[in-house]
């Protein structure tokens, strides 16, 4: 199926590929790019999540030595 969407390949490592297949079977992924895309998916929101809760405790910390 063709798609306009960008393209690039990834290497991974013999555990890498193992565990992106295991979570591709578990969800019942069609591919192994779909289950590659939610797996970034995935990661890239923990990672936004993480930091926005690193800027308010920053943030807190800050007015906590404001008063």
């Amino acid at each position: 199926m063709a798609t306009n969407r960008p393209r690039y390949t990834v290497s991974v490592d013999d555990e890498m590929f193992k565990k992106i297949e295991d979570f591709r079977y578990e969800n019942r992924f069609q591919t192994r790019s779909e289950a590659t895309v939610e797996l970034i998916r995935i990661g890239l929101e923990t990672l936004q999540s993480e930091m926005q809760k690193k800027k308010e405790a920053e943030n807190h910390a800050d007015q906590s030595q404001g008063e």
